[in-house]
């Protein structure tokens, strides 16, 4: 009987063990920070930002008219559009409650709406913001503003199209988004200072099937949306 006691009680720590082995091995959503990627071959490799490619995805780079700076990516798929631009950041303090501030402050000048939400991420900002229609009438865009820390870098993704209000396509973009990684170099840089972008060399020979391979643009004046914020 004390044999038997002993193998019981010697048992218990096992099953703990296995337990806790499992919780370790959960998957883990993007976006990710380059280091916690073993491979990075098959992704447009834009600098700060890598994108996975996937089929029917459209790549673009935004650049800013005044000093044709390249300053965002902008991923085009599902009739929706995410534009993505990377910042460093300290380790303790994020730069979402001031870029909140400074979105809101921007929207508001044009006369618009902003609204805050609950998102994976943390609080979000949905936004409608006036805009003359291709055939002269007055409408507006609707967007969704979307902050993500990192290890001393910010994401800052603005989503519009389809993905504001139909779930199929907001799923494909969520899918699109948590595959993005960020590589914030180990230069010193100071917080919100904009992470730098380039053209990928290989983008067009990149070892990737063609049903997947997406369809890049070389930089282009963004619209008027990239200056907020």
């Amino acid at each position: 009987m004390i044999f038997k006691r002993k193998k019981s009680k010697e048992q218990e720590p096992a099953v703990e063990s296995t337990e806790a082995v499992v919780e370790a091995e959960e998957p883990k959503t993007g976006p990710f920070d380059v280091k916690d990627v073993d491979n990075t071959d098959e992704y447009l490799d834009f600098g700060s930002i890598l994108i996975k490619p996937v089929t029917g995805l459209k790549v673009r780079m935004d650049v800013e008219e005044s000093n044709q700076r390249v300053i965002a990516v902008s991923l085009e798929i599902a009739e929706s559009r995410v534009q993505l631009m990377a910042f460093s950041s300290s380790k303790s303090e994020s730069l979402w409650p001031g870029i909140k501030d400074k979105i809101k402050s921007d929207i508001t000048a044009q006369n618009g709406e902003i609204f805050k939400r609950d998102g994976a991420y943390g609080e979000e900002l949905l936004a409608r913001v006036p805009q003359q229609l291709p055939d002269g009438r007055a409408g507006h865009v609707a967007l969704r503003f979307v902050g993500i820390d990192g290890p001393r870098w910010f994401l800052r993704a603005v989503i519009g199209g389809n993905a504001i209000s139909d779930e199929e396509a907001a799923q494909t973009v969520e899918s699109v988004l948590q595959d993005v990684i960020v590589n914030r170099g180990d230069k010193p840089l100071p917080p919100a200072e904009l992470l730098p972008l380039s053209v990928p060399a290989n983008a067009q020979t990149r070892p990737v099937s063609e049903d997947a391979q997406p369809d890049l643009k070389r930089p282009e004046r963004g619209p008027e949306i990239t200056q907020i914020g």
